[in-house]
């Protein structure tokens, strides 16, 4: 599934057009991004929850030529699935 088919499927089941099912779907996704921007966490119970974690700086090395590069430290949002979505896929 893809960002067009979630808003078709949203759209659907909410009896809105695919306009204002977009919408809300562009919305709850800014807010995610915005939040984790700030460090927060966010907790969706029954669904899973997102966070930002750090990401120390190493060494890779370019496949190609097998040079050694440095890869800066960074933040990574992470998503760990909650009950409520694992019975689901589950069951």
């Amino acid at each position: 599934m893809n960002k067009n088919d979630l808003v078709a499927a949203v759209a659907t089941k909410t009896s809105l057009s695919k306009i204002d099912a977009a919408k809300a779907v562009d919305a709850v996704f800014d807010s995610i991004a915005e939040t984790l921007k700030t460090g927060q966490e966010v907790r969706l119970v029954g669904f899973g929850s997102f966070n930002v974690t750090k990401r120390a700086a190493s060494e890779g090395r370019n496949p190609r030529t097998g040079e050694t590069i440095a890869i800066p430290a960074s933040l990574q949002p992470k998503f760990k699935a909650g009950k409520g979505l694992k019975d689901a896929v589950n069951g």
